[in-house]
């Protein structure tokens, strides 16, 4: 170590002393020439260095299953029979929904060969069978982990200094990412000597930046942190990077609705479906029943076996006493699994259930509902497609489409549950007098349903009639434009325009669409609307009533393309396929 400390500064002294030598007349001077420090590409420095510039390869670990590769998009993959084209990372998110589907039976991915690999120095390397691909994956350190820095960055760009084996500086290269420096580090041998540029500046994990200014502070910067974030290099798809921690707060953050039980192969869910578990931080849950009758019991978490476990105790809930593997947190749903033949999964209530409506109640006044859709005792009912809700602060509810409006009355209570209920009583429009249990509340968008039965609603913000929305304007200014002919109508890969080529399509104001054969109306009462929706995609609602042949093309039709003499709108079916409708001038 002594020697060591002793060549940097024999080396800081020598580059120091260089920077008035005419030798380095044709490279540019040294900045801070007297704090530059000279480090052999086999320093431990320099091993750091390349570990923080490697590539990558955890984020398909549900692929490849190491985190020393990847795999370069596009290439293809077969899951549970389903072949998929991976063109991007958003795409792996595919192959993982297919395995949740499966709940935990054994489902297989296999790789359609051959592909190209990413080695951790960004070499490529071309695979053309399993046999191969698991000999390189074999090189990763058991359980996935790899030798990559993921916690601290270098921000580019970055200059750096070569030198001689007598100190003189031989020439400087500036490297703009990742992967220039880890292969400017990979061409360089043993004894060679680099020096950056510094001050350098290093992104941390949690945003921040920091500065150094000599090797011994870059080497500090990246030791300290270099375990201090969690890299998700396991192959563990599932554990999302949650740990006792996070659990702990997903558990208490918000009441949980019971969505399904399986205890021993018995499926127990319609014993216990819609039971709402409150869990609280002293340790105690809190479990409802559908007539609101309270159990208490206890809960706590801990970490074991590299996974994280909830254990649960009742006296009287025998089917929840277990400690579960915690399988998954998803997006307001947790998986639990006790061994073969038992599994919990729950979903996040947090506005569903309140102990006061007045949140719900509030946001139904503020501005008009759209049906987006509305299911009443298994009949979906696509009359009322586009139908706005008006909520009034006198109970009072209208319900139209800008030429016929029913009125009723409207009330939200709570359950026995706590959870919300939407009642509507409209006589002379019994498709949406209900209960309507809430099953998912944003601004924007509400969501009434009992699952697994045959009522559903839901409804889409709309105020102020988007006026505020300039494209939404700029489409229904084109519309209200004049006659429209059906230029395309594809159903299955048909295109049966031809069927509709008699017939004009008006677009007026109030939302009234209509259908004439020369002047004479066909169809005088029907509704269109155009609005962005809540996930801010352009919709037309097309609704043209019972009783008529032109009901097929009732339907909230994403818009394509638009212009002042096309309209091009697409609706994907069940299964995969897309119904294409082209108005044009």
């Amino acid at each position: 170590m002594k020697k060591f400390l002793s060549y940097l500064m024999y080396a800081g002294l020598l580059v120091f002393a260089m920077n008035f030598t005419s030798c380095q007349d044709e490279f540019e001077e040294l900045p801070n020439g007297n704090q530059q420090e000279a480090i052999a590409a086999s320093s431990a420095t320099a091993n750091l260095v390349e570990r923080t510039s490697s590539n990558d390869g955890s984020f398909d670990n549900i692929v490849d299953g190491s985190s020393c590769i990847a795999v370069q998009f596009p290439y293809t993959v077969e899951v549970a029979g389903i072949q998929l084209t991976i063109d991007s990372r958003a795409d792996l998110q595919l192959i993982e929904e297919i395995f949740d589907s499966m709940d935990g039976n054994e489902v297989f991915l296999e790789i359609l060969f051959p592909i190209t690999i990413t080695l951790a120095d960004y070499t490529e390397v071309v695979i053309n069978n399993k046999e191969d691909l698991r000999e390189l994956a074999a090189d990763c350190k058991e359980g996935g982990d790899d030798d990559d820095i993921e916690c601290i960055d270098f921000v580019y760009p970055v200059k750096l200094y070569t030198f001689s084996a007598n100190l003189q500086q031989t020439g400087s290269v500036v490297v703009n990412s990742d992967m220039e420096l880890r292969r400017f580090f990979k061409g360089l041998d043993d004894n060679d000597l680099v020096s950056f540029d510094f001050p350098l500046s290093l992104a941390l994990y949690d945003g921040t930046e920091i500065s150094v200014n000599s090797n011994a502070e870059l080497a500090n910067a990246i030791e300290n942190v270099k375990d201090a974030c969690d890299e998700d290099d396991d192959d563990d798809y599932n554990d999302d990077d949650f740990n006792k921690e996070r659990l702990d707060e997903y558990l208490v953050s918000c009441p949980m609705l019971v969505h399904e039980v399986k205890r021993n192969g018995i499926n127990q869910t319609d014993q216990y479906f819609e039971y709402i578990m409150n869990f609280k931080e002293n340790g105690t849950v809190i479990v409802k029943n559908r007539t609101g009758a309270a159990l208490e019991g206890t809960w706590s978490t801990r970490v074991g076996e590299n996974r994280v476990l909830l254990k649960l105790e009742f006296d009287v809930l025998v089917d929840f006493t277990l400690e579960w593997f915690v399988y998954e947190i998803e997006e307001g749903t947790i998986k639990l699994y006790a061994g073969e033949g038992n599994k919990i999964i729950m979903k996040k209530a947090c506005d569903i259930v309140n102990d006061t409506p007045d949140t719900l109640r509030e946001i139904l006044k503020e501005c008009s509902w759209v049906i987006k859709k509305v299911k009443n005792n298994g009949e979906e009912i696509d009359r009322l497609l586009g139908y706005k809700f008006t909520f009034g602060a006198n109970a009072e509810v209208t319900l139209s489409n800008g030429v016929n409006t029913s009125t009723g009355t409207w009330g939200i209570t709570t359950n026995a549950q706590g959870q919300l209920v939407m009642a509507v009583t409209m006589g002379d429009e019994p498709g949406v007098s209900f209960e309507w249990l809430l099953r998912d509340l944003t601004n924007k968008r509400l969501k009434f349903e009992i699952e697994d039965t045959a009522y559903e609603l839901i409804l889409e913000r709309h105020c102020n009639d988007n006026n505020e929305d300039g494209d939404v304007m700029e489409i229904r200014n084109y519309l209200m434009g004049g006659a429209w002919k059906i230029a395309q109508y594809t159903v299955n890969g048909s295109n049966t325009a031809s069927s509709y080529a008699e017939f004009d399509f008006f677009f007026s104001s109030n939302n009234v669409a209509t259908i004439s054969v020369n002047a004479d109306p066909i169809v005088d009462n029907g509704l269109w609307r155009i609005i962005r929706d809540s996930d801010g995609k352009l919709r037309c609602y097309l609704n043209y009533g019972e009783n008529n042949n032109f009901i097929v093309l009732t339907n909230d039709w994403r818009i394509v393309a638009v212009s002042s003499t096309r309209i091009e709108l697409r609706k994907e079916t069940t299964g995969g396929t897309e119904n294409i409708l082209v108005f044009e001038k």
